[in-house]
């Protein structure tokens, strides 16, 4: 790894998203606002006596889930436009490895990601009322490597795409099944077992039971970190499969 060629790269992609008041607007605000639409969704949702509303029963796993849907679309969106472009096909001539190039993109879209998690986690708790046992950081970090881990996948997905209506026709294939199984739905324990077992390979299945441990402890647990182990160990593997799938000429 070089880490000039790393820095340089993360700076540039920096420097575009900053340009690109659109891309920016997405990113912090789309979670945001539909974390406020289903506020109202379940706003006058009846719940019994001494238990928590639907909303803060759902919103919790529900910042985990955007910010990873979100940035996994842009991501992949936006990467394959490099490739288009023809700027990504220039870069491979240089010396630049391929885990450069797209470190350098995970590490800029992270940044991105940081903030959008920050800004969701502050409307959420501080103006839709938002409660839950643990502290709100816990859920800041939670949802900030569920970002990462839909920054990692859309830049493996983008790998194999080569338009980009292909890199969105990945959304339903990669994200869509994870968030029908990942345990929002349907607790993972009372999937059919085929089901459960696919459940259990799944990334944000992990994600989610990490949100869930903070949701119902006042402390970080054992399992909580484990549980984004996991989910980390995913972002690195498929940053690392996308590295040696990435190809040097654009078809």
């Amino acid at each position: 790894m070089n880490p000039r060629a790393y820095v340089a790269t993360t700076g540039r992609i920096l420097k575009q998203l900053k340009a690109d008041h659109r891309t920016v607007g997405m990113i912090v605000m789309v979670p945001s606002l539909l974390m406020t639409l289903l506020y109202f969704i379940y706003q006058d949702y009846p719940t019994f006596p001494g238990e928590p509303k639907l909303f803060d029963r759902i919103g919790v796993p529900m910042l985990g889930v955007l910010p990873f849907v979100v940035m996994f679309l842009i991501t992949a969106i936006t990467m394959q436009r490099e490739r288009v472009s023809g700027t990504l096909e220039r870069l491979m001539t240089t010396p630049m490895a391929k885990f450069d190039l797209l470190a350098g993109y995970g590490t800029a879209f992270s940044v991105a990601a940081g903030v959008q998690a920050a800004v969701a986690v502050a409307v959420s708790f501080g103006l839709l009322g938002l409660d839950t046992k643990g502290a709100a950081g816990f859920v800041i970090l939670v949802a900030v490597l569920d970002a990462v881990l839909g920054v990692a996948l859309g830049l493996l997905a983008s790998a194999f795409a080569k338009t980009e209506f292909q890199a969105v026709q990945f959304m339903p294939v990669i994200a869509l099944p994870q968030f029908f199984l990942c345990g929002l739905l349907v607790p993972r324990d009372q999937l059919p077992n085929w089901l459960e077992a696919i459940s259990n390979v799944l990334p944000l299945s992990y994600a989610v039971d990490a949100l869930g441990e903070v949701a119902h402890h006042t402390e970080a647990t054992g399992e909580m970190w484990m549980d984004l182990g996991i989910v980390a160990g995913f972002a690195v593997v498929a940053l690392a499969i996308g590295a040696a799938t990435l190809r040097r000429r654009t078809e």
